[in-house]
């Protein structure tokens, strides 16, 4: 028997006018939870190609990928899997998700598909932790900021 294989999935991360594009999670793991708008890369497509159709899909707003900002490991032990499990021994799901850096271009926020609320969150609420976020949404956050293609208008 193999073992399970990392999920490859993306989000789209959306800095405009001092705010951030978020969407409440609908379903498990992080339903409730406000984080980047994202999902499964299809076989063929790029994540940055996933990062912006996952945004329309789920948001109605278009963006264009503009650079990779981290990689996130989300990983959900199952309840065989032993502490530190790897390989064979773990029973879960383990995600690995491409943020990826979107310029806006157009549409406004309507949610849709795995999103029960998306808009636009002014970026000090998400820095100071004003929100239920998953994990790494802050740091997301701060990495785009930091990003020189936020500045180049090329």
């Amino acid at each position: 028997m193999s073992a399970p294989r990392p999920l490859l999935g993306a989000i789209a991360v959306v800095v405009r006018d001092g705010q951030v594009l978020l969407a409440r999670r609908r379903k498990a793991p992080d339903a409730g939870l406000w984080g980047y708008p994202g999902g499964h890369v299809e076989a063929g497509e790029t994540a940055l190609m996933a990062a912006a159709r996952e945004l329309r899909e789920e948001t109605g707003v278009v963006a264009r990928p503009l650079a990779y900002l981290t990689n996130i490991d989300v990983i959900l032990p199952g309840p065989d899997s032993p502490p530190g499990a790897v390989g064979a021994e773990f029973s879960g799901v383990h995600f690995l998700l491409a943020a990826v850096l979107c310029r806006y271009e157009a549409g406004l926020p309507e949610p849709d598909d795995d999103v029960s609320e998306c808009g636009w969150i002014d970026q000090e609420l998400v820095l100071s932790g004003g929100l239920p976020m998953s994990d790494q949404v802050d740091t997301v956050l701060r990495l785009a900021l930091a990003h020189p293609a936020l500045t180049d208008r090329g």
